[in-house]
């Protein structure tokens, strides 16, 4: 049975989000807003650490070097400003948190790769945000379908007055 807390945490949960692991090489679009204006940013570096990955506070720890600098940033996997998380690499990795790699650079940096399938991975089945998106696609159609029909009545109906007119014009002409 679940605590009133743990259902109050589950709210704010994805319902479906990718398994990232430390050492996966990952892409991650977040979502930023600067003013009136909202942009993505993609994110690309080396997962050195996951934090409480089975709550909604799970995190990931992504370090990438930028201009000859290390660049670390810390992305919670349930908020709604990270759009996406893509694994673009899996790397051989018997640790959880990989501090060791902030002091290594260039080629002692490389790490193993493993195969992975990344289109298994990457793909997330999220049958409720499925079943809205159907329901809007369906509401969006029904309301171009209105319109259009709506449409339809009122070039009949202005057809219906053009030939009223050209009749009444034959009519004064003779």
């Amino acid at each position: 049975m679940e605590s009133i807390i743990q259902k109050f945490n589950n709210q704010f949960k994805k319902s479906a989000v990718v398994a990232v692991k430390s050492g996966d090489t990952v892409r991650v679009h977040q979502k930023i807003r600067e003013g009136a204006k909202e942009r993505v940013q993609i994110f690309q570096g080396l997962v050195i650490r996951t934090d409480r990955t089975e709550t909604h506070t799970s995190r990931i720890t992504v370090r990438r070097i930028s201009s000859g600098i290390g660049v670390e940033k810390s992305f919670l996997i349930h908020s709604p400003l990270v759009l996406k998380i893509e694994v673009t690499k899996r790397s051989k990795v018997r640790r959880n948190y990989l501090s060791y790699m902030r002091e290594r650079t260039g080629k002692s940096a490389r790490m193993t790769g493993l195969d992975f399938d990344r289109r298994a991975v990457n793909e997330i089945h999220d049958e409720a945000a499925e079943a809205e998106e159907a329901k809007l696609a369906a509401e969006v159609a029904q309301a171009a379908e209105a319109d259009a029909a709506a449409k339809g009545a009122e070039e009949a109906a202005l057809e219906a007055k053009a030939a009223e007119v050209a009749a009444r014009h034959e009519a004064a002409a003779k």
